[in-house]
């Protein structure tokens, strides 16, 4: 039976710190819920019976593996071989199905009964609403009023399965005010609510437990590469990330590996010297953001920079404590792709590969002429989302 695979190079202490970064400041409403998910969390999903069935929804209901496909063009063009993760090709067209599956199968074990969930490019809620669906409990979306007009299509997908979306109307009305509305109803239902945050941000365990759920994409690429390639260590992975949960997902089992590079591409918006701009590492320090210690962008006396990104799933002005943790630590590089390269990046490869890729994983692909390889590398880039819901967007740059 398949075991989840624990990589000690990537764990939290007791308290949920990678290194500095983590940990778990909440309101005291709060500590019961999130104290009962740091004491069960790891129980519960290492059970046999819980990864089987997890394991099995992946299989079955979303469709994995997901695909590792060869990219001639791409190799021909940059001199490496470049394979793409994809992603896109999961029921949802993303990677976050992956995640609300295993979170919903703990909230059921946990007895909760309704669930919330943030959203920001709606892929989040989609895949939420389609757990809870499937499951046959309450969903409640909290999304931003910009990103509801920006991300229609997800909108009604999520209506259509039953959800109920809440618009957040505060301040940027993008993806921080959506995780500030669901942290306040959490806060108003404690009890017999589970809250599936959707990415690798939160206070702990909810970065760790992420992690573990999309921790299947890295494995998934060991053992594609090893028949591909008859090896199963890449000699780079390239990712988007803002909150960063397809990043971690890709990197996780190849943290530690000194042979693999592991690259986190931030949105860097209208560029990252114009304030205009989600690049977090880049242009952030150390704080807090929604119950966890990381980078984010804030004012010198700790305001909130609000953050800007043609992509609303990188438009997040932090990004979660272990990506923040990877970079200290030199074990990822970080770089900012600006939306017009990632506009760039997204219509080569809808028009060479046939692919259209999600604006967050344009950014990704954006990062291909910045890097210099030599002697023809193994390239993996994670395809993390497929661009559908962007389609309103590429509308304004088609030739």
């Amino acid at each position: 039976m398949e075991k989840l695979i624990i990589n000690p190079n990537c764990q939290p202490n007791e308290q949920g710190y990678f290194g500095e970064f983590g940990g778990a400041f909440i309101p005291e409403m709060l500590y019961k819920n999130v104290d009962e998910l740091k004491t069960h969390y790891l129980d519960v999903i290492q059970k046999p019976e819980f990864q089987q069935e997890f394991r099995q929804l992946l299989r079955d209901y979303v469709g994995r593996p997901s695909p590792l496909y060869y990219s001639k063009k791409l190799s021909t063009q940059f001199n490496a071989r470049v394979y793409l993760k994809r992603e896109d090709l999961n029921h949802t067209g993303a990677h976050k199905i992956n995640n609300t599956l295993g979170q919903i199968l703990l909230a059921k074990h946990l007895n909760k009964k309704r669930i919330i969930a943030e959203t920001g490019a709606g892929q989040h809620g989609v895949a939420t609403a389609t757990a809870c669906a499937l499951m046959g409990l309450p969903c409640t979306i909290y999304m931003g009023a910009v990103d509801i007009e920006r991300q229609m299509p997800n909108v009604e997908r999520m209506r259509l399965m039953g959800a109920e979306i809440i618009p957040a109307e505060s301040r940027s009305k993008t993806l921080k005010d959506d995780t500030n509305e669901a942290m306040r109803a959490w806060i108003n239902d404690p009890l017999e609510t589970f809250y599936i945050i959707g990415s690798v941000v939160g206070p702990h365990p909810y970065p760790d437990m992420v992690t573990l759920f999309q921790s299947i994409i890295s494995e998934e690429i060991k053992t594609q590469l090893q028949e591909k390639e008859q090896t199963a260590v890449p000699d780079y992975v390239i990712a988007c990330v803002g909150g960063g949960s397809n990043a971690i997902g890709a990197f996780y089992h190849f943290i530690g590996n000194q042979h693999t590079k592991l690259i986190a591409v931030e949105a860097g918006g209208k560029g990252v010297s114009t304030g205009k701009t989600a690049a977090s590492i880049a242009g952030g320090t150390k704080g807090i953001l929604h119950g966890s210690k990381t980078y984010l962008m804030q004012t010198n006396d700790g305001q909130i920079i609000e953050p800007y990104s043609i992509s609303a799933g990188l438009d997040y002005p932090g990004i979660g404590p272990v990506h923040a943790y990877l970079h200290d630590a030199k074990q990822i590089e970080v770089i900012a792709v600006d939306d017009q390269q990632a506009i760039n990046a997204a219509l080569d490869l809808a028009k060479n590969e046939g692919i259209i890729p999600a604006l967050e994983s344009a950014h990704a692909l954006a990062a291909l002429p910045m890097l210099n390889f030599e002697n023809n590398p193994i390239v993996v880039i994670n395809l993390s989302g497929r661009g559908d819901k962007d389609m309103l967007t590429f509308q304004k740059f088609i030739p």
